[in-house]
């Protein structure tokens, strides 16, 4: 199954995705963590993101839709994969459905968690303090989910109309959510 997590700071992307990840015995795939493995590598990509990292910059579409595409077609995402933080922008969504379909290998889910934004706000105020993140001030965090709702969420409508997207509420207890979402993904 070949699937794309999405859903604003704090909705749970990441403690859901392992859960999911592990339960369907495919890879969860973080394009930070993608871009860092490349750039250790040294692959091609990987010098060429490096290059924008340590200027400050970010690194390009192109550039992360490369890296992408060679990590999708390691041997591990045979069975599918999940991925994490990608795509962010309509752009991204565009590159990875040509790329995937270019491949012979389309995505098969598009799984949004919908947080209400004063749940979020919360949510990771607590995960600050407790991870002693002194810079995630309430500011902070509306801030960044702002640029979530103004960059991201569009990304819901695009695989509605793909006929892809499903939509799980994110909130109540960590196994009321994993059995929503196994339901939506039909595991």
């Amino acid at each position: 199954m070949r699937i794309v997590f999405m859903g604003p700071p704090g909705a749970g992307k990441g403690t859901q995705a392992k859960i999911i990840c592990s339960g369907l015995g495919i890879p969860q795939i973080s394009t930070g963590e993608i871009l860092r493995n490349a750039m250790d590598k040294g692959t091609e990509l990987g010098r060429e993101a490096k290059s924008f990292v340590e200027s400050g910059a970010l690194v390009p579409d192109s550039v992360v839709i490369g890296i992408v595409k060679e990590r999708i077609q390691e041997p591990d995402c045979e069975k599918g994969y999940l991925l994490d933080g990608f795509p962010r922008t309509l752009e991204q969504a565009d590159a990875l459905k040509k790329m995937t379909g270019e491949l012979g290998k389309p995505l098969d889910v598009a799984l949004n968690l919908a947080v209400p934004q004063d749940e979020l706000v919360q949510r990771l105020l607590e995960r600050a303090r407790k991870e002693n993140r002194p810079d995630d001030t309430e500011p902070v965090i509306k801030s960044r989910l702002q640029t979530y709702e103004e960059q991201t969420l569009p990304l819901v409508d695009y695989y509605r109309k793909e006929g892809i997207l499903k939509e799980v509420n994110g909130l109540g207890s960590l196994e009321e959510i994993t059995g929503r979402i196994k339901e939506a993904l039909g595991i």
